[in-house]
Order: structure tokens, then sequence, then C-alpha cells
């Protein structure tokens, strides 16, 4: 990575399924996610996601923007859910179960036509 003590190498990345962006960056050591976060200005870049700079991650984990980050961090900007997971997993359930009793009628109301 950076072979000055003093400073230390990370990456800051956002994006979508249609565009993405890394930048690079030579931090001084004891530098935080938030001001990895600014320096990286994904949110002027990417202004269509939404970015929240308090919704981020280093490596995939979630963490405060106050977080120290350490040489090779990846920070991570996490777009806004369009949906609850929940919500999604309970309405494709009730789908499917709906789909299931649709076909155990359909072939006996076929018969009584």
């Amino acid at each position: 990575m950076v072979a000055d003590s003093s400073y230390i190498a990370v990456e800051v990345v956002a994006g979508s399924a249609e565009a993405q962006q890394l930048v690079s960056l030579k931090l001084p050591a004891g530098a935080t996610v938030a001001e990895a976060v600014a320096l990286a200005r994904l949110d002027e870049r990417l202004p269509e996601l939404g970015l929240d700079p308090e919704c981020v991650g280093i490596f995939g984990k979630r963490c405060r923007p106050e977080q120290m980050l350490s040489d090779g961090d990846r920070v991570e900007l996490y777009r806004p859910l369009r949906a609850d997971p929940k919500v999604v997993r309970r309405e494709l359930a009730e789908l499917a179960k709906a789909q299931k009793a649709a076909e155990k009628k359909g072939p006996a109301s076929d018969q009584g036509s």
C-alpha cells in the first residue's frame, strides 16, 4: 500500500447497476470515514443515487462516520433501500401461496365446465 506510515491508502466506492465510482485516496494516518467520504465527493459525482454520508461501511460492515481508517480500507457508501426487505419477502411468500392454491384449483375447475 503506502510506504510512509504517516499516510494511509484507502478507497471510497459507491454505485448502482448503471454507474459505479471508485476513488483512491492518500490520507493522513488517523483519518476518519467521514473525512474520506467528504474528500471523495461521490455525492457530487453520483447525485442520482441520493447517497447519505451517514450510511457507510468498511468492507461490507456498517460503521459510524467517525470510525478511524486503516491502510487498505475500502469505504462503501450505501444507497437507500427502495423497499423494506421484510415487506418484499412477505409479499413474495403470499404471492407464491396464492399461485400454489390457484394451481390446485385450476385443473378441477376446468373439468367442471
